[in-house]
């Protein structure tokens, strides 16, 4: 793809040239599928010039190019690193450039500036040079990467599951009363099972008794199904999560689900937890004041990976429930007059901390 032409100094070979070759730049990008859009700013935040490149490898290539034809690049802002930009943050990553993962925009500075290509990566470059944009992209390139992808097939697994389980209790709700009475009030094991083994006639499935129990078989099997691929992705997973993460696991109310969440949200790369404070924001857990006029008190922020913010409630609920040392601190809390829920987001931030120590040990070990 042919780049745009500089409109500067150095484009004409002028005495500024060599200076200008060695000034410190900085790179935007606004990532698709197919494309991306890159900008490059000076270090007033001028804009030197934008132009896009296909989304492959050879346009990675040529976009780092073109960025370096202006200056050294000291550090680029890619938009969407988890997702279509993973590709090029990896690229420029091993290519000893500073990455950093920059939000999308909210919806009133859209508003005020506009939605373009060029204006996104503008403004990706330009939040990189401000500091606001600070977030160090996962390297997906380690075991988490892989744990990441099986719980991608497992909860959509999980999710279409439950569609059908749903699917099968409507049906049963409205089918014919010998029907709803042989399939309601039971465990939903006990339903697949009983669906499975219901018969209908093929000719008479103009009939609603003989429609509904075919629809309930085919919804049966496809649970079945879906339960299968489950249980082989647990078998896959688990072995992964206890070899990755030993030290997590070990933790009071952590299962491997709960485990590989956590590897999820903390990525391949240590060096994005800086410190358990920044793990607490990572998960939502971080307590911001909520307090106005007399009152004063804090709330947990509703930001941050909501898998990892519901792993943590998880391991709280479990806590609450079986560790006596936390059962004491609830009471003990109660009788302080905080609420249940207060309590609650007070556990999960503690438990940050028990879950930055284990994490950071286990990277460690990862990490020779």
């Amino acid at each position: 793809m042919t780049c745009p032409r500089v409109l500067d100094s150095t484009e004409k070979g002028g005495p500024h040239q060599h200076a200008a070759k060695k000034r410190s730049l900085i790179g935007g990008v606004d990532t698709h599928r197919d494309t991306h859009h890159a900008a490059i700013i000076d270090s007033t935040g001028g804009l030197l010039s934008d132009a896009e490149f296909p989304a492959t490898a050879a346009g990675y290539a040529d976009l780092l190019a073109w960025m370096r034809s202006f200056g050294r690049v000291t550090a680029v802002g890619v938009e969407g690193t988890g997702s279509y930009g993973a590709g090029l943050a990896r690229y420029l990553t091993n290519k000893n450039i500073a990455v950093v993962e920059v939000d999308r925009p909210d919806r009133r500075a859209r508003r005020n500036h506009g939605k373009s290509d060029p204006i996104d990566a503008i403004a990706a470059a330009r939040a990189t040079l401000a500091g606001t944009a600070m977030g160090t992209p996962k390297t997906r390139t380690g075991p988490v990467e892989a744990i990441r992808a099986l719980r991608v097939a497992r909860r959509g697994a999980v999710k279409a599951r439950t569609a059908a389980l749903n699917q099968m209790r409507g049906l049963v709700a409205a089918a014919p009363e010998p029907l709803r009475a042989h399939l309601s009030r039971v465990s939903a094991a006990v339903l697949v099972s009983r669906c499975a083994a219901l018969t209908c006639d093929p000719a008479r499935l103009h009939e609603p008794a003989h429609a509904t129990a075919a629809a309930l078989i085919g919804i049966a099997r496809r649970v079945t199904a879906l339960t299968e691929e489950i249980t082989a992705l647990d078998r896959q997973l688990t072995p992964i999560v206890a070899k990755a993460a030993p030290r997590t696991m070990a933790l009071f109310g952590v299962g491997p689900d709960v485990a590989a969440q956590l590897l999820t949200t903390a990525g391949d790369n240590p060096d994005r937890l800086h410190s358990e404070a920044t793990l607490a924001h990572l998960c939502g857990a971080a307590p911001i004041p909520a307090s106005s006029g007399r009152l004063r008190r804090h709330r947990l922020h509703r930001g941050g990976d909501r898998g990892a913010n519901h792993a943590l409630h998880t391991i709280a609920l479990c806590r609450m429930r079986y560790d006596q040392r936390t059962r004491a601190y609830v009471h003990r809390r109660i009788s302080e007059g905080l609420s249940k829920q207060e309590i609650l987001r007070c556990l999960k931030r503690y438990i940050v901390r028990d879950v930055y120590t284990a994490l950071r040990a286990d990277f460690a070990v990862l990490t020779p």
